[in-house]
């Protein structure tokens, strides 16, 4: 039996919004067909179900840290990346019946939220169980960090193992950040991805202090590599910004570069000029949390880039909801609700190459449907709320 929804105004993403829209669903979720109400009356269409609002496509939260869902308010605002780090490493002897609670809970709350699809950092196998029984689709990004260059193979086979724990599940293996990885890392990660399908994800300048220790060593970080105890004696100052730095050790395929708080326009034109699959994910609530600072996400919307938008955990976030993000980015920025909404929805699914199924309203997808209610003209605001329908 298909069902009839209709709502103010059904955004397809991939056209035009439409006025007084119609989505046709089958009893899986497929979508039947999208159109005017005008044109379902006439093809005689009854029991038509309306809601004052707008009818979007599911969700997609392309950056996620599932396993952190245990340190909600545990970490105080605005410490800094340094500290933030060192306050995750203190925290991470939680049970694991702490962790799988938090992490079930975590999943639910996305789900409430109208998120569809994850893309989700992993440094444990412990949140296995909870993406196995989830509702959602996760891609889970086994994330490597080593800086010690004899360490590399063993860091990478550590890897590879994880990723065979994870089975059937979705998942690649990831460099964490460019201060992170040697470059015997990034070059195991970079062979194994030309030979594998292997989508990667990598933390993008996030802080000033992350350019500063490639353009000179120096800066915050040399404490936090005392912190860890590691040995940074065989790295040496490349005299530019941490992208333009690691960019060649990445692989020609499809890439999420996430926060990009510190991105400059010379980042972005030097980066694209040599690589033509990077993806920009925005996670504008945590940039807010750790460092109190937002990208300059004008430059990067101006520049035309495939922007996708993250929640990052919540050790970073009071919520894991792409709406909220999708807030804040308006708040501070000139963006239309059409062009988030992009951004949260197909530019996420190109992504994580799932874009058949997910990102836009058209017929043969099951993309999931969500009411988003109280944003007029296009504005959200505290009173704006997201609804899941299917």
């Amino acid at each position: 039996m298909l069902q009839y929804i209709s709502a103010s105004v059904v955004y397809p993403v991939s056209s035009p919004p439409i006025e007084n829209g119609v989505i046709v669903l089958e009893e899986d979720g497929t979508v039947h067909a999208v159109l005017h109400l005008e044109q379902a009356k006439e093809q005689g269409f009854e029991n038509i179900r309306h809601y004052d609002g707008f009818l979007i496509p599911g969700l997609i939260n392309t950056h996620c840290h599932l396993e952190l869902s245990h340190l909600v308010g545990k970490i105080p605002e605005h410490t800094g990346l340094q500290a933030f780090v060192q306050q995750v490493i203190k925290h991470r002897d939680s049970s694991e019946e702490m962790i799988s609670e938090a992490m079930q809970k975590a999943d639910l709350e996305m789900l409430a939220n109208g998120i569809v699809a994850v893309g989700d950092i992993s440094n444990q196998l412990v949140s296995r169980a909870t993406k196995t029984g989830s509702r959602l689709y996760y891609h889970t990004f086994i994330e490597t960090l080593g800086f010690n260059p004899a360490q590399a193979k063993t860091i990478f086979e550590r890897a590879l193992k994880m990723k065979e724990e994870f089975k059937p599940l979705k998942a690649s293996i990831v460099p964490h950040a460019p201060y992170s990885i040697s470059k015997e890392l990034f070059a195991a990660i970079k062979d194994y991805s030309l030979k594998e399908d292997n989508l990667l994800s990598m933390h993008n300048q996030e802080t000033e202090d992350e350019n500063l220790f490639f353009q000179s060593k120096q800066g915050a970080f040399l404490k936090l590599y005392e912190f860890l105890g590691l040995d940074i004696s065989s790295f040496s100052a490349t005299g530019k910004s941490a992208l333009q730095s690691v960019i060649d050790e990445l692989p020609k395929s499809r890439v999420l570069l996430v926060h990009n708080t510190l991105t400059s326009v010379e980042d972005i034109r030097f980066a694209e000029s040599i690589h033509d699959g990077l993806y920009w994910c925005l996670c504008p609530n945590a940039n807010l949390y750790i460092e109190n600072r937002l990208p300059d996400v004008q430059m990067l919307a101006d520049a035309g880039l495939n922007i996708t938008i993250g929640t990052d955990s919540l050790a970073s976030n009071h919520q894991l909801s792409i709406l909220a993000e999708m807030k804040t980015l308006q708040e501070n920025f000139n963006l239309s609700f059409e062009t988030l909404l992009k951004w949260a929805t197909w530019n996420g699914a190109v992504y994580l190459g799932i874009e058949g199924d997910y990102g836009t309203l058209e017929k043969g997808k099951r993309p999931g449907l969500n009411l988003v209610e109280f944003a007029p003209e296009g504005k959200i605001s505290d009173k704006t709320s997201i609804r899941r329908i299917i």
